[in-house]
Formats: C-alpha cells, sequence, structure tokens
C-alpha cells in the first residue's frame, strides 16, 4: 500500500445554489481529496497553508479520518483562502463571487519528512512552480505524479505549466480546460496533443456526464451516476481525483486496466459529495454506502450484447 501526498487548498468555501446558501463552510482541493482518499484506509498527507482563523476542530475531523495533517502550515497572524460561489440552474456553470487568496498568496509548501517518499502525490490546483517545488522536495521520483490544472494558470503561467507537465503521468482536467490547453474541440485529439505535452495518461472530467481516460491511444469513458438531487458540485472534481489517486494507492497498480478502476471509484465518490454543502456528506459517509453504490455503478455500465 503506497503513501499518497495531496497538495492543495485547505480553505473556506460559501456556496450558493437553487437549493440554498451557505456561510463560510470547510472547502479547499486539498480537503476533498483528502477526505475521498481517507475512505480507502491508506496514510495520506495533505500539505496546505491556513489562517490564525481556521478552527482546530476542522483539523482534528481530518486527523480523525486518518488524514495526516503535519504538512498544513498554520500562519497564526494570516487569514484562511476564501472563495465564493453561486450556480446558475444548471448546477454546471457558476460565478465567483469573492476570492481571497488571503496566506496562499505566499504559499511555499514544504513536504514532511515522513511522507518525502510518497508512492502517489495529487498536485492539486495551484501555481505550476508550487506544484513544481512539490516534486523538487521528493526524496525520489514518485511511482505517480498526478497534476490538476485550471483555465487561469493557462491564462498566466502557461509556459511554467507546460514545464510542469513533463514531470507528470497524469492531468485531470475538465473539458473547457482541455480543449484551451490543446487548441483541439475534440476530447480525442486534444488527449493526443496533451500526451505530447508529458502526461502518459489524460483523464478528462465532464461533470454529470461522466470522466474519460487516454493513455496511448486506448480511451476508457465512465459515466457519471444519474442522481435524483445535486446540492453542491464544488468539491467533486477532488473528490473524484481523491478516490482515483486513492484506490491507485491501495492497489499498488498504476496500469491502464487499473485506472478504469480508479476512475469508477473517484466517480462514485464525488457522487455523493454532491449530495450535501461543502464536506459534509463526505465526512459521514460509510463503507456500506459507498459499497451498494459501487453495485449500482455496476449495473449501470455492463451489460451482454450479441454481435453478429
Amino acid at each position: 500500500m503506497s503513501k499518497l501526498l495531496a497538495v492543495g487548498t485547505v480553505a473556506f468555501d460559501a456556496i450558493e445554489t437553487p437549493f440554498g446558501k451557505t456561510d463560510k463552510i470547510l472547502g479547499g482541493s486539498g480537503t476533498f481529496v483528502g477526505l475521498a482518499a481517507s475512505t480507502f484506509g491508506i496514510e495520506t498527507g495533505v500539505v496546505s497553508v491556513v489562517g490564525g482563523d481556521f478552527p482546530d476542530n476542522y483539523l482534528t475531523m481530518m486527523n480523525s479520518k486518518g488524514i495526516n495533517t503535519d504538512g498544513v502550515e498554520v500562519i497564526k497572524e494570516g487569514k484562511t483562502f476564501f472563495w465564493s460561489g453561486k450556480y446558475h440552474n444548471d448546477m454546471n456553470s457558476r460565478d465567483t463571487l469573492v476570492t481571497e487568496l488571503n496566506v496562499l498568496e505566499n504559499f511555499k509548501p514544504v513536504v514532511p519528512e515522513s511522507f518525502k517518499d510518497a508512492g502517489i502525490v495529487m498536485l492539486g490546483n495551484l501555481h505550476p512552480l508550487t506544484q513544481a517545488s512539490v516534486l523538487d522536495q521528493m526524496t525520489e521520483r514518485p511511482k505517480l505524479v498526478v497534476l490538476d490544472t485550471m483555465n487561469f494558470w493557462m491564462d498566466i503561467a502557461l509556459e511554467d505549466l507546460h514545464t510542469v507537465l513533463k514531470r507528470v503521468d497524469v492531468i485531470t482536467i475538465n473539458d473547457e480546460e482541455a480543449r484551451q490547453l490543446s487548441g483541439e474541440y475534440s476530447l480525442v485529439n486534444a488527449a493526443k496533443k496533451i500526451h505530447e505535452m508529458g502526461p502518459k495518461y489524460v483523464v478528462i472530467k465532464k461533470g454529470e456526464h461522466g470522466a474519460l481516460l487516454f493513455s496511448e491511444g486506448k480511451m476508457f469513458f465512465a459515466p457519471a451516476l444519474p442522481l435524483a438531487e445535486v446540492f453542491d458540485p464544488t468539491g467533486a472534481g477532488d473528490t473524484f481525483a481523491g478516490g482515483f489517486c486513492g484506490y491507485l494507492a491501495k492497489t499498488e497498480n498504476i496500469s491502464f486496466e487499473n485506472m478504469k478502476n480508479a476512475i469508477i471509484y473517484g466517480s462514485n465518490l464525488a457522487s455523493f459529495c454532491v449530495e450535501k454543502f461543502g464536506t459534509e456528506r463526505m465526512q459521514e459517509l460509510t463503507e456500506d454506502e459507498i459499497r451498494v453504490r459501487l453495485q449500482a455503478f455496476r449495473e449501470l455500465t455492463q451489460f451482454d450484447i450479441n454481435i453478429s
């Protein structure tokens, strides 16, 4: 069983959807990745930064789930990263209302000694130079490096992004981001172009329409589980990534065939995340619930067909 190191934000979110709105609640890519990965019982460490306004009980909760927070720096005189957004009725599009970088603005991640040999590293959506600095701290090259990014970094730090992409094995981005990064509208052609930038595997997330996995001419598609209600999609992509990495860390098998399973496990966990605001659903999730929904995924995607 490999250790998993996740680098990302531990933050406050304030969210408004057609189902309601919240004040400041726990969020951040590192938080969602950690909570998803923790369901596999693996050794997971989160590297991030928070301010003096960050409640101790949030870190205690993460520790109770088996998440190591030694790499979460607390800057007592600073304020925690804050994001606020409003989702439209289709729940796929949103408007950012407030972004306050606060302590994240000068964040220099420090990897704890106990995680410098992590087998899998998940580089959350941060500046490419910040992501690269994490890889520089590892005592040996991880078995698998997974990177998430977004349009913002493509706009302001494309050269740095291209540099770090040469050092990663898997990139996870959404369809819009894949098109921008590659300059290709077809996602098949987009994946080919992104392969040439460095990553051997390209995972393209399509929200409620599932996820695609590409590698050297091979392709796999996993649907998203149809849900009656989606309350808050904010952490779904990071939960998917945490489930994907967590499964690979547990099984220690990074073949294309096993990544198919990892995609399903990630999609399964993401389907829980969206059912309540913030991290609430992930905090209360049980093994039985995960198992039952995996069975639903199996029934959704397996069928017999006669090909004559």
